[in-house]
Parts: C-alpha cells; sequence; structure tokens
C-alpha cells in the first residue's frame, strides 16, 4: 500500500527561483526512506509540502490517499532541532502532540511515561530540558514523535548536531523503535553513512533545482546495528554508490547552470 504519493512537484519562489523540479516518489507503508542531497537542494522544502505548512502549487501529494493539511494527524514531523518548550517538563513535552489531538490526560501521561522508558529517559519525566544534553533532549524528540502513532513521521536531520557517538546511539534507538512500529518513515540527511545505515532506500537529489537523480535500494538485512554495519563490505560498497549518485547530480546541475550561462 501506498502511504505516500509525491507527482511532479514543482517548488519557485515568487517564479524566479526553482527550488524543486518536478519531483515524483511513492513511499510504501512502513518503508523507511532517507533523502540526501545538497544544501538548498529542497529537502526540507518537500517535507514542508507533506505536513501541509506549504500549499502544493504545482503536481500533486497524497498521504494515505489524502491531500496534505496542516494538523494531519496521520503525520508526525521531527525538526532537526528538539523543539523542546523550555517551561515544560519532558513529560509535558511528549504529551504536548497529543494534548493538540484532544487525547483524555490519563491516556496521554500514560503513552509519554512508556515512550519515555523507551528512549531511556524514564527517570527524566520531571526535568526541564535545560538540565538535558543535547542527544538527551532528542531523545525527548523521538519519544514525542513516536507517541503521537501517526502513520508517517518524517525527520528533518534530527541527529545532524550530534556528537558521533550519541549520533550512533540514537540511530539505533531509532531503527528499534521503527522496527517496534513499523511507521513510514522519510529521513533528511547530510550523512550519507546514516543515510545507508538506517534505509530500506535512499533518496538522492541534484542541486538546485532539486530533481531526483536515484533511488538506492539498500539491501542490508535487519535488525541492523550502525556500528557494526559500518565495517561491512556491502554496507561500504552501497555508501560508494549513493557517494557516486551525489556526485553526479550535482555535476548535471553545474552542466546545466554553465550551459545556460554560455
Amino acid at each position: 500500500m501506498t502511504a505516500i504519493s509525491i507527482r511532479d512537484l514543482c517548488v519557485d519562489y515568487g517564479g524566479a527561483t526553482l527550488a524543486v523540479d518536478h519531483v515524483s516518489l511513492d513511499v510504501e507503508s512502513g518503508q523507511f526512506v532517507t533523502v540526501v542531497g545538497p544544501s538548498g537542494c529542497g529537502k526540507t522544502t518537500i517535507l514542508n509540502h507533506l505536513t501541509g505548512l506549504l500549499p502544493v502549487r504545482h503536481g500533486a501529494i497524497t498521504i494515505g490517499g489524502e491531500a496534505p493539511h496542516a494538523g494531519n494527524p496521520r503525520v508526525a514531523y521531527t525538526m532537526a532541532r528538539d523543539c523542546l518548550f523550555p517551561w515544560r517538563t519532558a513529560l509535558q513535552n511528549v504529551c504536548f502532540g497529543m494534548e493538540l489531538r484532544g487525547a483524555p490526560r490519563s491516556e496521554r501521561e500514560e503513552r509519554a511515561r512508556t515512550a519515555l522508558a523507551q528512549v531511556g529517559l524514564e527517570g527524566f519525566a520531571d526535568v526541564y530540558p535545560k538540565a538535558l544534553s543535547h542527544g538527551m533532549r532528542q531523545r525527548a524528540s523521538l519519544a514525542r514523535g513516536f507517541c503521537l502513532r501517526s502513520d508517517v513521521l518524517l525527520m528533518d536531520e534530527p541527529f545532524g548536531a550530534l556528537d558521533a557517538q550519541t549520533k550512533i546511539q540514537l540511530e539505533d534507538l531509532l531503527l528499534d523503535l521503527w522496527g517496534q512500529t513499523r511507521r513510514t518513515v522519510v529521513f533528511i540527511t547530510h550523512d550519507l553513512a546514516e543515510a545507508v545505515a538506517i534505509a530500506d532506500r535512499v533518496i538522492v537529489m541534484s542541486a538546485r533545482p532539486g530533481r531526483i537523480v536515484a533511488d538506492v535500494p539498500v539491501t542490508l538485512p535487519r535488525p541492523r546495528r550502525v556500528r557494526e554495519l559500518q565495517r561491512d563490505p556491502a554496507f561500504l560498497k552501497l555508501y560508494s554508490e549513493v557517494w557516486e549518485q551525489l556526485e553526479r547530480g550535482i555535476q548535471l546541475s553545474r552542466a546545466e547552470v554553465e550551459g545556460a550561462a554560455a
């Protein structure tokens, strides 16, 4: 079953700058898809259209057969920053999305406590964000995203600012949570190793205007442990393939720009 369908999505800013150029993509229910590409190629722009934060003006998008709209209960969105409210405890932050969706207090607190335990924050429910490390705040953000039980989880570089050790720990944690729920995930990253290690497919985009230049299937067996994968010859081969496709996309975009200027 197709969870996400994007057809010929084009995005421009004021008609002068084309950011995304005829992007089409299907994501099956339960798939974990990562998206890589140069800065400014439209990765976050595509996510913002999937959430309904930006209207679709050219092309079409459906999520579960419906057009995207802000506040869609089918979709949860985890951003690059943890976005925890400083005046709320970890528990209250995890509860926030469920509050917006009208879940009863007893239900949302039970679900939030379970989620905090799953991400290793069982003893930190009453702690405020200022007392949590950056990695712990991202754990709380993961808990909040999965706690909503949305069909689709959109993630915009959630681990990009973390140190290498914490990043691998959270990648493994994300894989564990996803393995338990099999939500549909679209995950943006600049880290090609991360993209290969966690995904079923890696979507490679060109430089602006963003186009899909490759859709690389990741055939590595599951369950996975990121650190162990990094020594696997099959992983290294896939990493090299994604890197080559990324370079090809950059070169194609550069050639188009140079041709237009000639």
